[in-house]
């Protein structure tokens, strides 16, 4: 029964820090629009460019933050207990991962769709971008 409590409010939490903190994020920070067009469909061909639906998207994008948090979380657990390996996960997925995710995605939006890599490659030199797509070949 406790386990279902702390579960509930970690998920209320979440969807407390979505629409709140998330919307300030985009509306302040990161000045999103609606009528921004996505690299997909600006740039549809078929093969790179394939406009996708929000719950695919959703899905791969949540794979991938999502995958810190059991390597991560159980590593805190063991040196120092469970409850800062909770909010670790809680906290740190909110202020660290999405904060991190979606800055990561804005910026790919607002180039044409390309990796981090390149446009750091781009904006800074290409030993930077060599050391990026270093970094994603080696796990």
């Amino acid at each position: 029964m406790e386990t279902l409590v702390i579960a509930a409010l970690a998920g209320i939490g979440f969807i407390v820090a979505y629409r709140t903190y998330g919307r300030w994020l985009g509306g302040r920070i990161f000045q999103l629009s609606g009528e921004a067009v996505c690299p997909s469909v600006a740039q549809e061909d078929g093969k790179d460019y394939i406009p996708t639906s929000k719950e695919v998207v959703f899905g791969h994008h949540f794979t991938s933050i999502a995958g810190t948090g059991p390597i991560v979380g159980p590593a805190i657990a063991i040196m120092w207990g469970w409850l800062p390996a909770l909010l670790w996960v809680i906290f740190g997925s909110i202020f660290i991962g999405a904060v991190h995710d979606l800055g990561a995605l804005v910026v790919s939006l607002r180039n044409q769709g390309k990796t981090i890599g390149e446009v750091a490659g781009r904006l800074l030199n290409v030993r930077v971008r060599f050391l990026f797509l270093l970094i994603l070949f080696l796990p």
